[in-house]
C-alpha cells in the first residue's frame, strides 16, 4: 500500500499545486487555458510521437490480450455514452465526452509504475503492447463518434470528409501517425531534434496535471455527482472485470492477465479531460472524474492486487 501511495500521491500533489495556485490568484485563470492548449496541442502530441516512434511494435502483441482489454474499454465507452444520454438526459456531445471517460484509462501515468512496483519491470511487456495502440484506438473511436454526432443530418460522404478532417487536424492524432511512420520506416531522426522532443515530453504530464488543478477551480462536481459515480463505476469496476473474465477465458499467461487487468483498473487519464476540452463539452464531469477516480483507484487497485495471481 505504501508503494501504491508513493505512485499516486505525486499526481495529487501536482494537481493540488495547480488548484491552489489558481484558486489563490498566483496563476491567473487565463493562464490555465494557455497551459492546457500547450499540453494538448504541443507537449502531449510530442509525448505520443516519442512513445510510438521508439516502441518495439512486435513485442508481446497477443491479439487475445488486446481483445481482453479493449472489449472492456469499448463497453465502457458505449455504456457511458448511452447512460449519459438516456439515464441523465445529457446532450449527445456531452454524452460522447462522458463515454470517453469510461474508455480512456490512465495506462501510462498510473498503469506502468503500479504494475512495475507490484510485479517487477519484466512484467511490463503486455502493458507496452496495450499502450502502443491505446491513444490511437481511443482517439479514433472518440473523434469518429463525436463528429458523427455533430454532423447529424449530413450525407455519408460529407460526414466521412468531416471525420477525416477532424482526425487529421487533431494534434494528438498527428503525433501518433508521425510516430508510427517513424517507427515503421526506421527513420533515424537528427539528435538535436530528438533532444528537443525529449524536452517537450518531460514537460507534458506535469504541465497537464498542473493545468488540470487549475481547471478544477472552475469545474466543480455540483449537480454531476450521479453521472460521475456512474462513469467511474464503468471505468474502475466494469472495465477490469471484463478484462479479468476474458483473460481467464482465453487462458492467457499470468503476466498478460496482470497487464490487462491492472491497466484496465486504472482511473480515467488526463486525456479524458483533454478530449472534453478539445470539443468544449462535458469538461466538469471529465475533470472531476479524473481527480476522484485517481483517489478511488488506490482502493480498487489494492483489491485487484489481492485477486490476481
Amino acid at each position: 500500500m505504501q508503494d501504491l501511495l508513493n505512485v499516486v500521491l505525486p499526481v495529487f500533489i501536482v494537481i493540488g499545486f495547480g488548484y491552489v495556485a489558481t484558486w489563490r490568484g498566483y496563476f491567473a485563470d487565463a493562464y490555465v487555458d494557455g497551459l492546457m492548449k500547450f499540453t494538448q496541442n504541443f507537449a502531449i502530441p510530442c509525448l505520443l510521437f516519442s512513445a510510438i516512434s521508439r516502441l518495439d511494435l512486435s513485442q508481446s502483441f497477443d491479439l487475445r490480450l488486446l481483445v481482453s482489454f479493449y472489449t472492456g474499454a469499448t463497453t465502457g465507452f458505449v455504456l457511458g455514452l448511452l447512460g449519459a444520454r438516456y439515464l441523465f438526459n445529457r446532450p449527445w456531445e456531452d454524452s460522447v465526452a462522458i463515454g470517453f471517460i469510461g474508455l480512456f484509462s490512465n495506462s501510462l501515468l498510473l498503469g506502468l509504475p503500479i504494475t512495475e512496483r507490484a510485479y517487477g519491470a519484466d512484467a511490463l511487456a503486455g502493458n507496452y503492447a496495450i499502450i502502443s495502440v491505446h491513444s490511437p484506438f481511443c482517439y479514433m473511436l472518440g473523434i469518429t463518434v463525436m463528429e458523427i454526432v455533430r454532423a447529424r443530418g449530413k450525407s455519408p460522404i460529407a460526414l466521412a470528409g468531416q471525420v477525416a478532417k477532424a482526425m487529421f487536424r487533431n494534434a494528438l492524432v498527428v503525433g501518433l501517425i508521425l510516430g508510427f511512420i517513424v517507427n515503421l520506416t526506421q527513420v533515424t531522426l537528427p539528435t538535436p531534434l530528438t533532444g528537443a522532443i525529449d524536452l517537450m515530453v518531460r514537460a507534458a504530464l506535469p504541465a497537464a496535471l498542473f493545468g488540470l488543478g487549475g481547471v478544477l477551480v472552475r469545474y466543480r462536481p455540483e449537480g454531476d455527482t450521479k453521472v460521475i459515480a456512474y462513469v467511474l463505476t464503468l471505468s474502475l469496476v466494469l472495465h477490469p472485470l471484463i478484462a479479468w473474465g476474458l483473460t481467464r477465458s482465453f487462458d492467457l499467461p499470468v503476466a498478460s492477465q496482470r497487464s490487462a487487468v491492472m491497466t484496465a483498473a486504472m482511473a480515467p487519464g488526463i486525456n479524458a479531460y483533454v478530449f472534453a476540452n478539445m470539443y468544449g463539452v462535458g469538461r466538469r464531469v471529465a475533470a472531476s472524474s479524473v481527480l476522484i477516480g485517481t483517489a478511488l483507484c488506490i482502493l480498487t487497485v489494492w483489491v485487484w492486487l489481492q485477486i490476481l495471481p
